[in-house]
């Protein structure tokens, strides 16, 4: 039986305003390169989730509107479900938006957005520049994999980790989770939280490799030529300095 990569891709109508289709087709296209199945769910508003239906769970970014809106529809109808997913060990990748809502709010000036609680961080919108830029960082996941994840951040969020939290890499160049922190993104377990984008995956197709792996329990994949993937991540290195 070809093992099938069960991807579910949530409200992907509201939170996809920094080319997070890209991620998707990226894990698409490198699964059907080594003749793996694709399998894409898309759970919108109101919509349940059913944790064992699937292998990785994405939320990408969105405006401030859409984020509040999607927010809410999360605590409501699929908070419950992710939770149980992430014990199970799925994984849960959140990019910008969808990384703040993965803690527990997002302050803006006059109100809190509700998060899912996976991850112990908060994150507060600040008065002060937007964190703008091309950005680098060095990573450690959970199984030991190492590696530089490079892209593009914005973010007027400014998100702090609590005591516990793990952040998802050092920064090499780049803003990272507050401007001054150091350290950029969140994990725990299966649930990774990036601001990168741009999108993240065609240009780090290594970590694209990675959640496949991880998402299937493959101890490898088939090789595939990557010129053209490192050529990508290069490049994207080069525009952040590192």
């Amino acid at each position: 039986m070809t093992p099938t990569l069960r991807v579910c891709a949530l409200y992907p109508d509201l939170m996809n305003i920094y080319a997070d289709r890209g991620n998707l087709l990226m894990l698409e296209r490198r699964c059907a390169w080594r003749g793996l199945g694709f399998e894409l769910t898309a759970a919108g508003l109101g919509a349940g989730v059913d944790p064992a239906a699937h292998d990785l769970f994405y939320l990408g970014g969105g405006q401030d509107r859409d984020q509040r809106l999607c927010a809410l529809d999360l605590v409501e109808t699929k908070r419950d479900a992710l939770h149980a997913a992430a014990a199970d060990g799925k994984l849960v990748l959140g990019v910008c938006g969808g990384y703040q809502l993965l803690g527990h709010g997002y302050a803006l000036a006059d109100e809190t957005i509700p998060g899912l609680g996976l991850v112990d961080v908060e994150t507060i919108r600040s008065q002060g520049p937007r964190l703008i830029g091309n950005v680098a960082i060095e990573v450690e996941l959970d199984d030991g994999t190492r590696g530089v994840l490079a892209g593009f951040e914005n973010h007027a969020g400014r998100t702090v980790l609590g005591d516990g939290a793990q952040p998802l890499g050092r920064v090499l160049k780049g803003h990272g989770n507050t401007g001054t922190s150091g350290v950029e993104g969140v994990r725990r377990g299966g649930v990774i939280g990036t601001y990168l984008h741009g999108p993240l995956l065609p240009k780090n197709a290594w970590f694209a490799d990675w959640l496949i792996r991880r998402a299937l329990g493959a101890a490898e994949l088939a090789a595939l030529d990557d010129t053209l993937e490192n050529a990508a991540h290069a490049e994207a290195r080069r525009a952040a300095g590192a």
